[in-house]
């Protein structure tokens, strides 16, 4: 039974490895078939090519559909494409606002000033977001884990909206030949699961937007809730993704081709987004 993940993060986003610790790890895993999707760069696909070459080329836009945050998957992209590459450097400089404003907060809500290697390293990463200033307070012993610390220090921080906007994010990843899929849909890491009454509607908003793909196997999803994504998927005529969400050390528990929150193996056949990748891919 081939080994696929189709949602992994390295360090440039929000990730632990780095490009080569990755590769390496998948490697040593055995993971046959796998899509790096850093959040809003593409910077590691960029990189993973050094070391693979054999992988699916993906980004994982943060976005706004209406009244639904969300985040949607894009697969098989052109990393080269210009209106692709200007999204997310719209997004960096947006994100950038972010961090100050969030440095500000943590001094003057918590008397936290972070050093000038802290800030020096916060702006080297491509993609800033929550989990690397939690980094920071956990290295410092403020807290547990990284969840624990965005809880506590950095979710009551008000900033500004830096999420895209669904109607662009949608066209920058068309203009790239992406298969868009909606990621985690039931909800991501440390959020209340949406139940089937709360879900259906904002379905009907996502495909209104243009999304091609739900991503039914995810590593914090019960038996239960992936077999009704699937049902929905099959009924919506929508692809069928899985990913495990990867972080490294960045997320408990979660290891790569971890595709529910049992361990429980899933044949690849179930995903079938891999055929159209694959048929998409030799058409291109």
């Amino acid at each position: 039974m081939a080994k696929v993940d189709l949602h992994i993060h390295s360090n440039c986003s929000d990730g632990s490895d780095t490009i080569q610790e990755l590769a390496q790890k998948i490697k040593e895993t055995n993971l046959e078939i796998f899509a790096i999707t850093d959040h809003d760069t593409v910077e590691g696909c960029r990189e993973m090519e050094f070391y693979i070459n054999n992988f699916i080329r993906g980004v994982e836009l943060t976005c706004q559909a209406d009244d639904i945050k969300c985040h949607i998957l894009g697969y098989n992209c052109d990393i080269n494409n210009q209106k692709l590459l200007d999204l997310i450097e719209k997004g960096k400089k947006l994100r950038k606002i972010k961090l100050e404003t969030r440095v500000k907060y943590l001094k003057d809500k918590w008397n936290i000033e972070l050093t000038q290697d802290e800030l020096a390293w916060l702006y080297s990463r491509k993609s800033v977001v929550k989990t690397h200033f939690a980094n920071i307070l956990v290295n410092r012993g403020l807290a547990d884990d990284t969840v624990s610390a965005m809880k506590k220090y950095i979710d009551n921080c008000k900033t500004p909206n830096t999420r895209f906007d669904i109607k662009e994010a949608v066209e920058a990843l068309n203009a790239a030949n992406a298969v868009i899929v909606w990621a985690h849909p039931l909800g991501g890491e440390g959020e209340i699961h949406l139940t089937e009454e709360e879900f259906l509607p904002e379905l009907e908003t996502m495909k209104k937007y243009g999304i091609k793909g739900l991503e039914c196997y995810y590593s914090r999803y019960s038996e239960q809730e992936e077999i009704f994504l699937v049902n929905c998927a099959k009924r919506n005529n929508l692809l069928i993704s899985g990913g495990s969400d990867y972080h490294g050390t960045n997320k408990k528990n979660i290891s790569l081709a971890k595709l529910n929150c049992d361990n429980r193996p899933i044949n690849a056949e179930a995903l079938t987004i891999l055929n159209f990748l694959a048929a998409s891919h030799h058409s291109a």
